[in-house]
Order: structure tokens, then sequence, then C-alpha cells
């Protein structure tokens, strides 16, 4: 009995040894560094991902992943607990994506900063800050090939109704046709054997076309050179132009002289004239009247008043 007993002491006193020697070996182990807390909401895929996990700042270690669970309030999205070193330059532009370890797909938490909101992100356990997780590079590879896949899938669809029987009689028939408008191509390069035959006739006549045209310019232009010689010997002080203005200007001083001398003159001659033509009338009327006045003279006039012998009536 005593040899069962201290046996059974000895196991005892062995198991406790190495459950106190596992919690020693725990405690001295376990991380010591006062870590803040912060949450991450995402609604993509966290595949590979699990607590204990690393969480790495620009590839630099700060933190680790403290839990994964779906929050309650929201339907599908899903809540990452991380806790960070105090010194990392966490601010409000923040933001964690999903990276992988080689090709053993175990994930961990990757943060970055943008830069648009440099303000500081305070968080405390009881309300720990908000982090957004955007899509990693494999995250927008799958939904940029889920994409792919779908244009892929509508190009063969559109590629098969393209080779159905109808839309292939009409591709042969326009294979036909092009084969047809080959033949006619074919054909212009003899039809247009004589014209281009005559071509270097049409250049020759072109040619003398030209060179008359340029004769033609030559004499133009001297021409014009005469039209500017003459002008300017019209217009050259003492030149013809000089002697027709000044003969102008003497007619039209000889003009206003008569104007202002001769025209008065005569006016005042028909003046005259016109009242001799009166008198003359007058005389011939009294002659008429009286005859014997040439012979007798004209009869005396009758006195009148207040001169002798006026009676009055």
């Amino acid at each position: 009995m005593e040899n069962k007993s201290h046996a059974l002491l000895t196991g005892l006193f062995t198991v406790a040894l190495m459950i106190a020697a596992v919690f020693f070996a725990l405690w001295f182990n376990r991380d010591r560094v006062d870590r803040v807390p912060y949450e991450m909401a995402t609604k993509l895929a966290v595949s590979g991902l699990n607590p204990q996990a690393a969480v790495r700042y620009r590839g630099l270690e700060v933190g680790l992943v403290d839990a994964i669970r779906f929050n309650p309030q929201k339907t599908g999205e899903i809540l990452v607990q991380i806790s960070v070193d105090p010194h990392t330059p966490m601010t409000q532009s923040t933001f964690g994506t999903l990276g992988y370890q080689g090709v053993t797909g175990i994930a961990y938490i990757e943060l970055d900063d943008d830069g648009s909101k440099p303000a500081h992100l305070a968080s405390d356990k009881n309300r720990p800050a908000r982090i957004e997780i955007r899509p990693s590079i494999l995250d927008n590879i799958q939904i940029r090939s889920a994409a792919i896949l779908q244009q892929f899938e509508a190009l063969t669809v559109n590629f098969n109704t393209l080779l159905a029987p109808a839309n292939q009689q009409k591709i042969i028939g326009a294979i036909d046709h092009i084969g047809g408008a080959a033949a006619a191509l074919e054909a212009v390069p003899r039809q247009l054997g004589p014209t281009l035959a005559k071509l270097p006739a049409l250049t020759d006549q072109a040619q003398q076309a030209l060179t008359s045209i340029s004769a033609l310019s030559r004499d133009a232009s001297a021409l014009a050179v005469d039209l500017t010689k003459t002008n300017q010997q019209l217009q050259a002080p003492g030149g013809p132009l000089t002697k027709i203005t000044d003969t102008a200007d003497h007619y039209n001083a000889i003009a206003d002289s008569i104007e202002r001398d001769a025209l008065p003159r005569i006016n005042a001659l028909t003046n005259e004239a016109r009242s001799t033509m009166q008198s003359l009338n007058r005389s011939i009327e009294k002659f008429g009247e009286n005859p014997q006045s040439i012979l007798l003279g004209a009869p005396d006039l009758p006195p009148g008043p207040g001169e002798p012998s006026f009676q009055g009536k």
C-alpha cells in the first residue's frame, strides 16, 4: 500500500509540476505591450485571416488580430478587432487590406495611409475607432476576373449568334461579293491602260500651257510696270494731269469773271432794250390812235389840277 500511495503522490506531483511549467511558460511568453484597440469592418471575404494574425504598417509588424466576428447590427458585415502599438501613426485616413504570406494562404492585416486626413485617430477599449478595410490586390483581381469572364461569356454568345446558319449564308454571300469586287478591280488596270498611255501627251500639253501662262504672266508684269510708269508721268509735277488741272482752273476763273462782270451788264442792256421796246410800242399805239400827229404834232394835253384853265368835272 505504501508503494502504491508513494507512486500516486509522485504522479500527482509530476502532473502539478508540468501544469505549473506550462502556466509559467505562458506567463513568461505573454505580450506585455500595452496596445491600442481598433475595429475594422468589411463585407469582403477574410479567407486565411485568424486570431493572433500579424498586423503590419507598411511592412512593419505593429500589432495582432484579437478577434474576428460578425456584426450583429449589419447582416453580412465582418468585424475584425486588432490591437496596435501606441507609437503607430494611426490617422483618420488610415485603411487596411488583407495580405498573404507566400503561397501558404495565411493572411495578415496590412495598414496604410493615403494622407488625405492627417489628424490622429484616437481610440480606447470602450469605444474602439473604426478603420476601413479596402479590397486587396487579390480581391481586385477576383472582381475584375469575374467582370472579364462575364464579358467573355457575352462575347461567346454574340460569336455563336454570328455563326448561326442564317448568318453563315450572309457571310458566304458577302465573301462572294468581295470576290466579284476583286475580279472587277482586277479588270480596272486593263481599262485604264489607254488612258494611262495618253497621260504623257496630256503632260506635254499641260507643260506647254504652263509655259504660255508663264509668258502671259511676264507680259502682264511688263504691262503693269508700263502702266505704273505712265501713271507716275501723268501725276508728276508739270505733267499732263497738272496742265489739265491748271487749264480747268483757268476756264473756271473765266467763267466766274463772266458771271461776275459780263452777266450784270448783259442784264442791264436787256432791261434798257425792254424799256425802249415798251416806249416804241406806246409810240406805235399813239400813232395808230392819231396818225395826223405826224403832220400836226401831238395835241396839247389838257391842263391838270392846279394849272391855268383847269376845269374840274
